[in-house]
């Protein structure tokens, strides 16, 4: 991913170069040749066209934000971090959105430790032959 951003930034340093003093900077990483924002629905005919040609459904380029929260997310990029990146005004809309995530993670969270506790289970039974003593509490002074 990093290569290709890197590529991007010669060709606009490239396109920058050929605009001159009609180059808009704007901060934006992906613009039009003269450095202005790209039109959202340039934006969405071209995200489309690719989808076409690569034969993937089409969805609306919004959801490309969605998805990329739920990565981060899943991740554990914790949930402040992520409002803020999508710049919801609050956490609980952030919250209310990724709640299908949390929860998958909860239960995936609860089976890791599950799977943990039982191999703990299964790892005291596998060495205890009953031949031991039982543990004594050590004394407190």
């Amino acid at each position: 991913m990093l290569h290709f951003l890197e590529q991007h930034r010669d060709r606009q340093r490239l396109e920058r170069e050929a605009a001159g003093a009609d180059w808009k900077a704007d901060g934006y990483v992906f613009t039009r040749l003269d450095g202005s924002p790209i039109e959202g629905a340039t934006l969405t005919r071209h995200s489309n066209t690719l989808l076409r040609q690569a034969t993937l459904r089409r969805i609306r380029f919004h959801e490309l934000r969605h998805s990329a929260a739920t990565l981060i997310l899943e991740q554990g990029v914790e949930l402040v971090v992520i409002k803020e990146l999508l710049g919801h005004a609050h956490i609980g809309v952030t919250a209310t959105l990724y709640a299908h995530v949390r929860l998958r993670l909860q239960r995936q969270a609860l089976d890791l430790l599950g799977h943990a506790l039982g191999n703990l289970a299964d790892t005291a039974t596998e060495h205890d032959d009953g031949d031991d003593s039982p543990p004594r509490a050590a004394p407190v002074h």
